[in-house]
């Protein structure tokens, strides 16, 4: 049974925001540090010297190099998010129980973690069925959990809260990958032969603290405001409400130009998260470093860093604004694309880890609340201008991942990849300086 708090409540917000510290063991165990790092040892040959010599994988009939294969799957479960997410956040809205959307696509999602354990190149067709749900349970969770933002906690508290949500995130997701790295280098301490079974064994226990440690967030949560009952009429009356706000839109230029900039950066930003980690196994010479705790370390610093880097954008977002904020952190992303294109040795991966790190907490806790404190006042369905929100980042992450397969595909090398993602910046920044200061 939940329990019903004010808005603005200190236990309320804290709830919110440790959803992120039950979540993000998902964004960081699979998506960027363990399950790269495994696809990586499962599809890439190397000879003695250790030499890519094979990357190719063989799918549905076809040859796929590794990387590009990796990112149409991931394409593909971001473009499903991004169509599927309006309606239910449509419905979520009018019906009134956006906490059981919550609810289904975290155990959607925690649930495809689990299955992540049997996977095998044998049996691939499961395993990528595994990658996509787990994908699109994570993602499509935080439409309902990002429209939760306005609903309980009051402006002036939401750049606050937004950037502890994701420092929650960031400390959580360290502690389980700590423990997950730990289990995977000293396997014999567990008694396990080789580091296989534990390494699939963190595919398990991202899915179990995924659902245990959101038990907090579902118990302090409201159900959402209640409308009426799920029918027929109300499943298509989630594209009457799109429609609604999409015509709200038109007319408030500071809203719709915000959103216009963060389509733009942001596919450069998620499509580096993603593509970071397979980055470092291919292009980098580890010569006698271990490359897999290499790259862990470098995961691990960017998280860490990233709780520091949340914390200091939220107080320059207070004293400078937000926009001018995040003009000033797409201009490090630009030179951060410039220094990744001419890195080949760890140490040098290793500063950039920790630059990204910094601006990567920052962008994404004060997009999510320069966002929310742009809707329109008093705006009840919220989920559904968090679609419009998330969709952008969806469609996005859908541009940028395909681009970055076309040319791994093409080239062989995710670099010139990285190169290419300059240009999302410099047109992010050009709309983020069309962006009116305050309210027309």
């Amino acid at each position: 049974m939940s329990k019903t708090l004010p808005k603005g409540h200190k236990k309320l917000l804290n709830a919110w925001a440790f959803y992120d510290w039950a979540n993000s063991v998902y964004n960081l165990t699979i998506s960027s540090a363990i399950f790269p790092i495994f696809w990586g040892a499962l599809t890439i040959m190397r000879n003695d010297q250790g030499d890519i010599i094979n990357d190719t994988v063989q799918f549905l009939g076809y040859n796929f190099n590794n990387d590009s294969l990796i990112s149409y799957v991931t394409a593909l479960a971001f473009l499903t998010v991004s169509i599927i997410s309006p309606l239910l956040s449509g419905i979520a809205d009018y019906v009134g129980n956006k906490k059981n959307f919550l609810k289904f696509f975290c155990y959607l999602g925690a649930v495809s973690c689990i299955g992540l354990y049997w996977f095998s190149l044998e049996h691939l067709w499961f395993g990528l069925l595994c990658y996509f749900f787990a994908l699109i349970g994570f993602w499509a969770s935080l439409v309902f959990y990002n429209s939760y933002l306005p609903d309980i906690a009051f402006p002036e508290q939401q750049d606050a809260i937004s950037a502890k949500g994701y420092s929650l995130g960031y400390v959580g997701s360290v502690i389980l990958l700590i423990i997950n790295l730990v289990m995977i280098m000293k396997f014999e301490w567990f008694g396990f032969e080789d580091e296989g079974v534990p390494t699939r064994l963190s595919f398990i226990m991202v899915g179990v603290w995924w659902i245990g440690f959101s038990q907090y967030t579902y118990y302090y949560l409201p159900k959402g405001n209640k409308k009426d009952v799920l029918t027929k009429a109300v499943v298509f009356n989630g594209f009457k409400e799109l429609k609604m706000i999409w015509k709200a839109l038109q007319k408030d230029i500071r809203l719709r130009r915000y959103l216009s900039a963060f389509f733009v950066y942001s596919m450069a930003v998620q499509t580096i998260m993603l593509i970071a980690t397979y980055f470092g196994i291919e292009e980098l010479d580890w010569g006698e470093q271990n490359a897999t705790t290499g790259l862990i370390i470098s995961i691990l610093l960017i998280q860490l860093v990233a709780v520091a880097g949340a914390y200091f954008t939220s107080k320059a977002s207070a004293k400078f604004g937000n926009i001018k904020t995040l003009i000033t952190i797409n201009f490090i992303w630009i030179g951060i694309c410039v220094f990744a294109y001419t890195i080949t040795t760890p140490y040098e991966f290793y500063i950039t880890a920790a630059i990204v790190g910094l601006v990567m907490g920052g962008i994404q806790a004060l997009s999510r609340s320069t966002y929310s404190k742009f809707l329109p006042e008093n705006a009840v369905d919220t989920a559904s201008y968090f679609s419009f929100y998330d969709v952008s980042e969806k469609i996005g992450i859908v541009i940028g991942m395909f681009s970055y397969g076309i040319i791994a595909q093409m080239t062989g090398s995710v670099r010139y990849s990285i190169l290419f993602l300059i240009l999302f910046f410099v047109v992010g920044l050009i709309l983020l300086f069309r962006v009116p200061r305050t309210k027309p």
